[in-house]
C-alpha cells in the first residue's frame, strides 16, 4: 500500500479535503480506485500528480502513452466535491473515455454539436442536478459565452486539459483555440488546471504552464520510454511486401499503417485488401461518415489494419494495437513518439515499424514550405521562427532514421531525459537485437561515396550519385560527361538500396549535408572532408536482405502473453468479449483489455472474489461482467485436455 507522507519532491502540499484544511484518508482514496478502476497499485508519478490535483495546485502531467495519465483526473474527481471539467480536441476521443467511465459506474458525460437536443437537454439537467463528477467539452464550448460562469455557479472544483501540447507554437499539434484556456484562469484563478500530454518538450510544457497562466505549478515528467515496443528502421523497397511482412508477425491483430498521401494510402490498403488482410484507408478526403465508419469498424475488431494520414489516430483509445507501421518518415521525433505510442497501450510487447527513403525529408519539407507561403498569402501564417523549428525537427527525425544507435537511447535523450545503459542493450529495437550489422570497409566505403560527391562539383543529388558510383547509364550522366569519372562505377556491386543508405547514414552522422530550395544538393561538411581524407573514422550499416524480421525481440502474436496464459482460453475470452461489446454498443477494449483478459486467462478464477481481485476488475464489471466470464473459464476448464 502506498504511504500518505507529502511529497517533499515536487513540492505538492499535503492533500485537503473541501475548506476543512484535513489531510484525506490516502488509504481510502486508493480503496476508492481499487473498487472502481479495478487497479491494485499505481505507476511512477500516478500518485504525485494525484496528490497535487487534490490539493488544489495547478500541475503539468507528461506521461508516455499508456502511462495512466487519465487516471490522474479522473479518480481525484470522484473523491473531492464539485465537478471536473476535461477539455478535449476531439469528439471521439471524448466519446471512447465517458463510455469507459460508465462501464465503470462513473458518473460522467459529454456535451458535443454531435448529440441531438435531447441528449444534450439530458446532460445539462444532470448537470443542474449535481449528477457528474466529470464532464468532457471541446474548448470551443467551454468558451461559449455564459457557460464557464455556469460552470462555477455549479461548483466548477478543476478544469483538466487533455493532449495540452495543442496549447504551444512549439507542439506538434498546435490548436489555436486552446490558448483561450489561459483566459479562464485568470476569470477565476481558485479554480485549478491540470495539464496533461504524452510527448512535450521542456520547451514545450514551459510554453503550456505560461499560457495557461498557471500559478506556480507542480511539474511532473515521466520517463518517456516505452520498453514494450520494439522499434526497427529499414529502408524502403517494396512497400507492400514490407508491410506485408510485418501484418504476418501480428496474425489477427490490429495495427495502423501511416502514409504521408492520400493516394498512398488508397494504393496500399487496397493492395493488403487484394493480400486478404482486414483493411480499410482513413484520410480527410473521404467523408466524414466514411471516416467514422472505418474509425468505428476499427474499434469494434471489425477490421484490422487502417491505412491512414496523420488524420487518423489521436481519437484512438484501442489499447491492443500490436503494430503501427510508417511508410515513409514522420515530420519529427514528437509525431512519431505520439503516433507509435499507440501500440501497446495496454502494456504488452508491440511493434513499431519505419520505412523510409532519402526522399521523405525533402516531401516534407516542400509541403511545409508550400503551406507556409499559402497561409501567409491568407494572412494566417505563423512566424518564420516556427517554420524554422518545424524543419528543424524534420532534420531531427530523418537524423533518427540514420543512426544506427539504440532506438531507445535515442527516443529518451531526445526529450531531455538520461538512458540508463542496459547490459546488451535495450533487446527492443533492431540496432541491440543485432539485426543491423557494420559493413567491411565502412571507412573506404564512404570516402568513395565523398569522393564521388566531390567530383560531382557538389551540385546533384542522392539519386544522381549514386547513379555515378553503381556505374548507371542514364541521359544525366551522360550529358555531365560522368560517365569519364574515377568514382564512376566504383559500386557497382552493390545495390541502389544499400548506396542509398550509406548516402543518408553519411547526412544522418552530417558527414554530408543538404541544400537547396527546389532541388536537394549534397555537399560535404568539415568532418566529412576528414574522412574523405582518413583523418577520421567511420561506421556504415547494412540491413540484412532477408523475409520479416529476426524471432528476437517482443514481436510475434502470442509470443507477448507470457508464458503462464491458456492461449486457447485467451482467445475464447477475446470472442466473448466482442460479444458482449456488441450488446453494449461500446468497442471491445472498453469491456477488458488484452492484459487483463491475458490475467483470466492465466489464473482462471473460480469464484467473484478471485475474479474481483483481478487487474482491471472494479465492482461494478465484476458484478455485470464476472457471471459470464467466470462460465467461459469454467467450461474452458472442463474441456478434455485443459488444465
Amino acid at each position: 500500500m502506498l504511504d500518505d507522507a507529502t511529497d517533499t519532491e515536487t513540492g505538492a502540499e499535503p492533500a485537503s479535503e473541501g475548506t476543512g484544511g484535513r489531510e484525506p484518508a490516502w488509504d481510502g482514496f486508493v480503496s476508492l480506485i481499487s473498487r472502481t478502476f479495478g487497479i491494485h497499485r499505481l505507476r511512477p508519478l500516478q500518485e504525485e500528480a494525484m496528490r497535487a490535483n487534490l490539493a488544489g495546485r495547478d500541475l503539468v502531467l507528461v506521461l508516455p502513452t499508456g502511462g495512466g495519465k487519465s487516471l490522474c483526473y479522473q479518480a481525484p474527481a470522484l473523491y473531492r466535491a464539485g465537478l471536473t471539467v476535461v477539455v478535449s480536441p476531439l469528439i471521439s476521443l471524448m466519446k471512447d473515455q465517458v463510455d469507459g467511465l460508465l462501464q465503470n459506474g462513473v458518473r460522467a458525460a459529454m456535451l458535443a454539436s454531435v448529440q441531438d437536443s435531447g441528449e444534450r437537454q439530458d446532460v445539462h439537467r444532470a448537470l443542474e442536478a449535481g449528477e457528474l463528477d466529470l464532464l468532457f467539452v471541446a474548448p470551443e464550448r467551454l468558451m461559449m459565452d455564459g457557460f464557464f460562469e455556469r460552470l462555477l455557479a455549479l461548483g466548477l472544483s478543476g478544469i483538466a486539459v487533455d493532449e495540452a501540447h495543442c496549447i504551444s507554437h512549439w507542439g506538434h499539434d498546435f490548436r489555436p483555440e486552446y490558448r483561450q484556456i489561459g483566459d479562464l484562469k485568470r476569470r477565476a484563478p481558485h479554480v485549478p488546471i491540470h495539464a496533461f500530454t504524452a510527448t512535450a518538450t521542456e520547451r514545450v510544457c514551459a510554453d503550456v504552464a505560461q499560457l495557461l497562466s498557471m500559478d506556480d505549478p507542480v511539474v511532473l515528467i515521466g520517463h518517456c520510454d516505452r520498453p514494450n515496443l520494439t522499434y526497427r528502421v529499414q529502408p524502403r523497397r517494396e512497400l507492400t511486401r514490407q508491410v506485408l511482412e510485418v501484418i504476418e508477425r501480428h496474425p489477427g491483430r490490429a495495427g495502423i499503417v501511416y502514409c504521408i498521401s492520400r493516394r498512398e494510402v488508397e494504393r496500399i490498403a487496397q493492395e493488403l485488401r487484394t493480400a486478404g488482410v482486414k483493411s480499410s484507408a482513413y484520410h480527410a478526403g473521404l467523408g466524414g461518415h466514411v471516416r467514422k465508419r472505418v474509425q468505428d469498424d476499427f474499434l469494434n475488431e471489425e477490421i484490422d489494419v487502417v491505412v491512414a494520414t496523420v488524420a487518423f489516430g489521436m481519437g484512438i483509445d484501442r489499447t491492443d494495437v500490436r503494430f503501427v507501421i510508417h511508410a515513409a518518415m514522420p515530420k519529427g521525433v514528437e509525431q512519431y513518439s505520439q503516433e507509435t505510442g499507440r501500440a501497446g497501450r495496454d502494456g504488452l510487447p508491440s511493434e513499431c515499424v519505419l520505412f523510409h527513403s532519402g526522399t521523405d525529408y525533402f516531401s516534407w519539407k516542400s509541403m511545409l514550405e508550400r503551406g507556409h507561403e499559402e497561409a501567409r498569402a491568407e494572412g494566417k501564417a505563423t512566424s518564420q521562427d516556427v517554420l524554422d523549428a518545424t524543419i528543424e525537427r524534420l532534420g531531427q527525425m530523418m537524423n533518427y532514421t540514420s543512426r544506427f544507435v539504440c532506438r531507445h537511447k535515442q527516443l529518451v535523450e531526445y526529450f531531455g531525459q538520461t538512458w540508463t545503459a542496459k547490459t546488451g542493450g535495450c533487446g527492443a529495437c533492431d540496432v541491440c537485437l543485432g539485426e543491423i550489422r557494420a559493413i567491411e570497409d565502412s571507412l573506404v566505403t564512404a570516402q568513395k561515396i565523398l569522393s564521388a560527391v566531390v567530383r560531382c562539383d557538389q551540385r546533384y543529388g542522392s539519386a544522381h550519385v549514386t547513379a555515378v558510383l553503381r556505374g548507371a547509364d542514364t541521359a544525366a550522366i551522360r550529358r555531365a560527361g560522368h560517365q569519364e569519372l574515377t568514382t564512376y562505377g566504383i559500386l557497382k556491386n552493390a545495390s541502389m538500396a544499400a548506396v542509398r543508405g550509406w548516402i543518408d547514414q553519411l547526412v544522418g552522422q552530417e558527414h554530408l549535408r543538404v541544400s537547396g530550395d527546389r532541388y536537394p544538393i549534397l555537399y560535404l561538411s568539415q568532418s566529412g572532408v576528414e574522412v574523405m581524407r582518413g583523418e577520421r573514422d567511420v561506421t556504415l550499416f547494412a540491413v540484412p536482405e532477408r523475409k520479416g524480421a529476426k524471432k528476437r525481440g517482443r514481436t510475434t502474436a502470442h509470443e507477448d502473453l507470457g508464458e503462464d496464459v491458456d492461449e486457447q482460453l485467451f482467445e475464447s475470452l477475446r470472442e466473448l468479449r466482442r460479444e458482449l461489446a456488441r450488446e453494449r454498443g461500446v468497442p471491445p477494449y472498453l469491456i477488458f483489455n488484452d492484459k487483463t483478459l491475458a490475467g483470466l486467462a492465466a489464473a482462471k478464477p473460480k469464484t467473484p472474489a478471485e475474479f474481483l481481485a483481478m487487474r482491471g476488475v472494479g465492482e461494478k464489471k465484476a458484478a455485470d461482467l464476472g457471471p459470464a466470464f467466470l462460465e467461459r473459464i469454467a467450461n474452458h476448464r472442463s474441456e478434455p485436455g485443459s488444465v
